[in-house]
């Protein structure tokens, strides 16, 4: 790690600036031109974790450093899985700046990160923290937004076909993914859903959706509002029960249901969690973390 600049007396807290090496590869200019507005802020210490070992050390040794990354939804959410695993998950809110295919950005912009580099950095060094929920599962694994089984179909693939993909990305397949046989994936339409412990699905009946999502994860809900004394005014991905939305598709019918946590288990499926793909695994529980950690988003004046 390095540090880029000195701290400014009565300024924003010191930063932990974590680059997301396929950032840096997807455009430079941006991540250079971040770290200039972010260095002229604050404090900032440049670190390029190579994998999760390392991640974990840089995280438990920034001493009072916020922690912001530059990169996508990947990075963040690993970010975010190494705090979880240290139980840090909520002591400092985090930053957030996308660099990339706006498609790799997606959750962390619907939540109310601005898109472009520029604005993000000045929302890491001015604005307001929010509190905000997760999903995670019982693999060590998070979501901004939600994750989703497409049973028997194609999956959607977040970023470039046949193109080099994150190290962060490569890591986390790695960890969440256990090696099942082809015959096994082929089968994972047959799955057994549960929603704190309610049967949504069972294997006897092919599914063709399983839909886990945080309510309020959509980019209208995100909206962001400040209050009088510039503090953060409740959740943005919350509603007051912290429940998770359930959807269940199958040839004909839909379930709903609204729950704490969601089981699904099967001979072996993928998921997509952010829109990005993971396993494939033989069982996953998702459990709703209302207001786990904190984003710095943002400002918007009252009225």
């Amino acid at each position: 790690m390095s540090s880029l600049s000195t701290p400014a007396n009565g300024g924003p807290e010191p930063i932990l600036l974590l680059l997301d090496p396929a950032a840096r590869r997807a455009d430079g200019e941006s991540v250079r031109i971040a770290k200039d507005v972010l260095c002229g802020g604050t404090d900032v210490k440049l670190a390029c974790p190579e994998g999760p070992s390392e991640l974990d050390r840089m995280l438990s040794h920034r001493g009072r450093r916020r922690p912001v990354v530059i990169g996508s939804d990947l990075a963040l959410r690993r970010v975010l899985q190494a705090l979880h695993r240290q139980c840090e998950l909520g002591v400092d809110p985090v930053g957030m700046i996308p660099v990339g295919r706006a498609e790799e950005s997606a959750a962390a912009r619907a939540l109310g990160v601005p898109g472009e580099p520029v604005r993000a950095a000045r929302a890491v060094l001015s604005g307001v923290p929010r509190r905000l929920d997760l999903l995670v599962d019982d693999g060590g694994g998070v979501a901004l937004g939600g994750v989703r089984i497409t049973c028997g179909g194609a999956r959607r693939m977040v970023g470039r076909p046949g193109g080099w993909r994150s190290l962060w990305a490569k890591l986390a397949a790695a960890e969440q993914g256990t090696t099942l046989t082809a015959e096994a994936v082929e089968s994972g339409s047959r799955v057994r859903v549960e929603a704190d412990g309610r049967l949504l699905a069972d294997v006897h009946r092919p599914v063709r959706l399983v839909q886990v999502t945080l309510p309020g994860a959509e980019p209208e809900a995100a909206a962001v509002k400040g209050t009088a004394d510039g503090t953060a005014d409740g959740t943005v991905n919350g509603t007051a029960d912290g429940l998770l939305e359930v959807v269940v598709r199958a040839p004909g019918g839909l379930v709903r249901a609204r729950a704490a946590s969601v089981s699904v288990v099967g001979r072996g499926f993928d998921y997509e969690a952010d829109g990005h793909p993971v396993g494939p695994v033989r069982a996953r529980t998702w459990t709703a973390h209302p207001g786990a950690w904190g984003l710095l988003l943002p400002a918007r004046p009252v009225g």
